[in-house]
This record gives structure tokens, C-alpha cells and sequence, in this order.
């Protein structure tokens, strides 16, 4: 080895010793070598015990059986690569090349020393300071004060300015910075190539285990030794996903789209991750402070709610209504407009283009893509927000989806369902915030109730009242429930709706409205605040199951006061008939079986529910009748 390693490797290992190691001070080297020397070793000692423990840990993972003495070959070998650059420009520094010879009797002994300390500290044991093979210098018996431990600057910006008190003269910094980078670069020599197809299985295992670090590690191994390749980068973004980092997930996928443009689901999975990516950087953001007045006094809003609507599909063929779209609610359509504001969730895309991936077979496909020219019935039935943030909103793709919310813009009616957006209108001198959930990255996420909170925290303070719409829950005719917990339907986690709800609230919402299980649920109040967990079906033609209580809708009416206050609400029944026309029940089935689900699922905290349909916070004296039922 060229002797100027074993300068290095003795910089590297002794601050803080005795005197008795340290060679005689030589009256032409400048005082600024000391700390020149304390960053040279701080960053070679540092950068090889991370190169060997990387060594271990990637040997580890890939069985590639590593041994003390390999590593401690390679340890000697990077010392040997990293040292010269940064030792010469040390020892320009000092002003005299011939320095190299104070002390050089004493270099083999040190560099044994400093090898072994550097393994030792890889591997997690200790070498004691002050040990090497050089003999052991008396001491005298007098107890003496142990000195002060050595204060070490990681960040060479950390050093005051040349010409200051310590200060590191510049080409001291140069040593350092030449040595942490010839360092650096021995630790990547060091690291093994990794076997790509091995990382790969190990990644995809780790992805079906809900493992996302270890996928993480392993197919970002897969992707260091193979750039190229496609599956590997796909399912890194993936792996990233799962852990919210949504930013190194649109790199992996961007880098997809250049090797692969045509890759199955890489548009929406580009615009998922760009989308989150996005919400994350508001959120960092913080709220926009408004500098708005006060609402009035007397300020309130009536609102109406339903739950999904589709009023017709293009695909498959023969399930448009004959009469037009209009039909469908035209029997409804005084329920929705006798209110301040009216919203309904949109179930699937209003578009007249794109193409669907979701089906197999076309005899049997639930993907959903009504004409363009059915927003315009929903305008005139006086609907005024509507969630896109649901299971079918995207069954077309991006086209469809952004197509469906550019519609609804020309329309006027106020929108929530990508990630981020947040539907905004003015009614009565309330500034209103609608924010839509689905159990899907690609819309507000439900799943996520940290980044929900956020969000709805954000809204809350932009807005005087803000209303949470969320899609959730299992599906069907045996969903009438609301579990505690989370809930699967077919494999998918349809969210733990009670935890949502009440985050929500918390954050600052002042109604929660559930849908998607395309049956009712039940009503309760949390902190004062009403949370409808589903309103079921409402006029949703031609493709559902309507027997039994999915064939039953509601219009939940909720009046808030100026502060986001409950104060008055009703149940007006609905139903469907034929193939999905939606028109009042006079008998009040869904009454009745809304009160039953609230009394089994909430008894403590659930609405109280009159017979005909008045809404009240349980325990605030006898039900008014507000609506009777004809």
C-alpha cells in the first residue's frame, strides 16, 4: 500500500488520543492541520463503516455468503482508493511534502489499527481507543482528568468561514471533500452487483405480504442492476405507493412510460400518483388565510342528499332509458329542488368517448359511461355538487374522468373526487367546501385518514361549512351493517368507515354522507355532527340489483346554522321501479328500515328516527313531525 494510506487510516482513528501516540508537533505545519485532519478522517472513517455495513446487509439479503476477511479485504482496498487524493492535498496544505516522515516508523502499526476499526465498527463491535500494535508509553499513577470528547462537524458548512476562530483553511476543505467523495465512490465499488430476476421475486413476495420497505429494497436492487427494466420499476412504484410516497412512485412510473408508453394502466396510474404527489405538496402548503367577512347572524343552508345516480350506460348496449334520461328522475325531481343545496354521487363517467379495461366480457360488464348530454337533466333537476370520487368514475380512464369533470364545470355544478379537489359554492352568505372520498388512490383516498384529516382540515379553514362525501363499504343486499373495523368486499379493503367518519369530524367536518354499498345504513351524531354511513340507490338505471331494501332510496334533508350547526333533519323516502325509475314512497319502507339499522348499530350514539322520517339528536325531547308522509 502507498504510505500515505496509512496516514490517512491513522487520521482516521485517532482523535481524542493520548499524547503519547501523537508524533512530535514540527514547528512549519499551520494550526489549521488539525481540523483539516478531523475531516478527513471524520468523512473516511464514516463513509467506509457505511460501505461495509451496505456490504453486509445487501450480502445478507441476497445469500451471498460474505466473510469477515472479504470484507476486511475490501475495507483495506477502498482505504487504500479513497485515501491518497484527500492525504496529498493534506499534506499540501501543511506546506512540506517531506512531513510524511514524522512518525513514519510507527505507520504499520496504525494502519493494522485502523483497518481493524474499521471493520470492528461495520460488524458493531468496538476497538478501544488508544489500542494499537506501537508499545504502550508509562503512565504515571497520578489521576488525571480525561479529556473532553472531540466535537464532530458532519456538515462542512458547519465550519466558521476562513480567517475565523477554527477556522479550516480552503484547502483543507478540499481534502476533505476530494477524500468523502473517493470514499463514496469506493463504497458503490463495494457494493455487490445484485441478481435482478432474484430481487424481483423477492420484491413481488414482499408486495403480496404487504411488506412495502423490504419490496422497497428489493426491487429498487432490481432496478440498480437492470435500469431497463419495466417490471421492476412498475411494481417499485407500487411498492412506494403503499408507503404514501407518491413522488418517488411518478419517477418510477415516468421512467416506465419511457421504456414502455403502452403499458397496460400507466395513465391512471400516472395521474394517481401525480395527483397525490400534488395533494402532499398542499397539504405541506398549509391553508389559505381568506380575508372575507363574517356570515351573517342568521345564516343558514338546507341541504338534500341522495345517493348514487347513474341514469343510463352505453356499455354494455340496450341499457338506455327509452324515454330518455329525464324520466328516470322527472317523478324526483321536486325532492332535489326544493333545497339550498342539492348533491347527488355521480356512479360513473358522463362521456361519449373512451375505452374501458374493466371488462372481460362485454354480456357481463359493470363499467359505466353515460352520454355527455345527461348533465344537463341533472342541472335541471337542480343538483348543485356532485362526488366523482367513486368505484366507476374512472371505468372509461383519464379521458373519460377528466371529460366527465369539464362537463360538469360548463354545467355549473360544483365537483370533488381527484386527489386534492375540494368542490367550493356560496349560498345564503356561507362559503361551502365539498371534499369526496373513495377507498382508492386515484380519488381522495378514504383508506388514508391521515392525509383525509389533513385535507379536510384545510377545507375547514377556507370555508364556513364543509360537507365530507364518502364511497365505502361492502356491497349488497347483506352490507346493511356498519361494521366495526375495516371492510372487504371481493379482496378490496372498503375502509374502516366508523374511523373515517369520526377523523373527519374531528378535523372539522360538519356532515358526513355516505353511499356505495347500494343499500341503506344507519344515522348517528358524533361530537353534534350527523354522519349518514349510506343513502343507498336512488335513480340508477338499467345495470343494478333493486330487490328487496336496494330498490329503496332516501333524500336526506340537514339544515346547519352558520357555524356548521345540526339544526333540523328528515328522511324523505324514495324508491325504484321497472328498471331503475326513481319516484316517492308513500309508504316509508326506507323510514322504517333506517331506524332499525340506527338503533342496532348505534345505540348510544344513533339518530332518533320518527315514524315519519323527522331527524334528531337523540335525547333533545319529542320528535316534531316536519314531514308527513302522503
Amino acid at each position: 500500500m502507498p504510505s500515505s494510506v496509512f496516514l490517512l487510516m491513522a487520521l482516521a482513528t485517532t482523535p481524542g488520543a493520548s499524547s503519547a501516540r501523537e508524533p512530535a508537533s514540527a514547528p512549519h505545519v499551520p494550526s489549521s492541520r488539525g481540523p483539516s485532519a478531523g475531516l478527513v478522517s471524520t468523512a473516511g472513517a464514516s463513509a467506509v463503516s457505511a460501505a461495509i455495513r451496505d456490504e453486509l446487509r445487501v450480502a445478507t439479503l441476497h445469500g451471498m455468503g460474505t466473510t469477515a476477511s472479504t470484507v476486511n479485504a475490501r475495507a483495506s482496498d477502498a482505504a487504500s482508493l479513497a485515501g491518497a487524493a484527500s492525504v496529498r492535498a493534506a499534506l499540501l496544505e501543511s506546506g512540506a511534502g517531506g512531513s510524511m516522515t514524522v512518525g513514519q516508523a510507527r505507520h504499520a502499526g496504525l494502519q493494522r489499527h485502523a483497518t481493524g476499526a474499521m471493520v470492528a465498527s461495520a460488524q458493531g463491535s468496538t476497538v478501544a481507543a488508544g489500542q494499537s500494535d506501537a508499545p504502550a508509553t508509562p503512565q504515571s499513577s497520578a489521576p488525571s482528568k480525561a479529556p473532553a470528547p472531540a466535537t464532530v462537524l458532519t456538515d462542512l458548512n458547519a465550519y466558521p468561514p476562513a480567517g475565523g476562530a477554527g477556522a479550516v483553511m480552503d484547502l483543507g476543505r478540499a481534502a476533505a471533500e476530494a477524500g468523502a467523495a473517493a470514499l463514496r465512490a469506493a463504497a458503490l465499488a463495494l457494493r455487490p452487483r445484485a441478481d435482478p430476476d432474484t430481487s424481483y421475486a423477492q420484491g413481488m413476495a414482499a408486495l403480496q405480504a404487504k411488506d412495502a420497505p423490504t419490496a422497497i429494497t428489493a426491487l429498487s436492487a432490481c432496478v440498480e442492476a437492470a435500469p431497463s427494466r419495466v417490471d421492476c420499476r412498475w411494481e417499485l412504484g407500487w411498492a412506494h405507493s403503499l408507503e404514501n410516497q407518491w413522488a418517488e412512485a411518478f419517477t418510477q412510473w415516468t421512467e416506465v412510460q419511457k421504456l414502455q408508453p403502452d403499458h397496460p394502466d400507466l395513465e391512471g396510474a400516472l395521474a394517481q400518483a401525480r395527483g397525490q404527489a400534488m395533494l402532499q405538496a398542499k397539504l405541506a402548503q398549509g391553508a389559505q388565510l381568506l380575508n372575507r367577512p363574517p356570515p351573517p347572524a342568521d345564516a343558514k343552508v338546507r341541504i338534500r342528499a341522495v345517493g348514487d345516480v347513474m341514469l343510463g350506460t352505453t356499455v354494455p348496449e340496450g341499457h338506455l332509458p327509452p324515454d330518455g334520461a329525464g324520466s328516470v328522475i322527472a317523478d324526483v325531481r321536486p325532492l332535489l329542488e326544493d333545497a339550498d343545496l342539492t348533491f347527488i354521487n355521480l356512479e360513473g363517467p358522463l362521456c361519449d368517448t373512451g375505452e374501458t379495461k374493466k371488462c372481460r366480457s362485454s354480456k357481463n360488464c359493470y363499467a359505466f359511461r353515460s352520454p355527455t348530454e345527461y348533465g344537463q337533466y341533472l342541472k335541471e333537476a337542480g343538483v348543485d355538487l356532485a362526488s366523482t370520487a367513486n368505484n366507476h368514475s374512472g371505468d372509461f380512464g383519464e379521458e373519460c374522468r377528466r371529460a366527465t369533470e369539464a362537463t360538469l364545470d360548463s354545467l355549473g355544478i360544483a365537483w370533488s373526487g381527484a386527489p386534492g379537489t375540494v368542490a367550493t359554492v356560496e349560498r345564503n352568505g356561507l362559503r361551502i367546501g365539498m371534499v369526496a372520498f373513495h377507498t382508492s388512490p386515484s380519488c381522495n383516498h378514504l383508506n388514508n385518514h391521515t392525509t383525509a384529516a389533513g385535507l379536510v382540515r384545510v377545507a375547514a379553514a377556507e370555508h364556513d361549512i364543509v360537507i365530507v362525501s364518502f364511497h365505502g363499504g361492502a356491497e349488497g343486499g347483506k352490507a346493511l351493517h356498519v361494521p366495526r373495523g375495516r371492510e372487504k368486499f371481493h379482496g378490496e379493503d372498503r375502509g374502516d368507515l366508523r374511523a373515517f367518519s369520526r377523523a373527519v369530524v374531528d378535523a372539522g367536518a360538519h356532515l358526513v354522507i355516505g353511499h356505495g354499498p347500494h343499500v341503506v345504513r344507519g344515522i348517528e351524531f358524533y361530537k353534534g355532527r350527523l354522519i349518514a354511513y349510506s343513502l343507498g340507490n336512488f335513480a340508477t338505471y338499467g345495470r343494478f340489483n333493486l330487490r328487496g331494501p336496494q330498490g329503496l332510496g332516501a333524500v336526506l334533508e340537514v339544515e346547519l346554522d352558520r357555524v356548521g350547526d345540526f339544526t333540523a333533519g328528515r328522511i324523505l323516502p324514495t324508491r325504484q321501479v321497472d328498471r331503475g325509475i326513481a319516484v316517492p314512497d308513500p309508504k316509508g319502507a326506507v323510514i322504517k328500515l333506517m331506524r332499525e339499522l340506527t338503533e342496532e348499530d348505534f345505540p348510544d350514539t344513533g339518530a332518533r328516527i320518527s315514524d315519519d322520517g323527522t331527524v334528531k339528536v337523540r335525547g333533545k325531547g319529542p320528535v316534531s313531525a316536519l314531514y308527513r308522509v302522503r
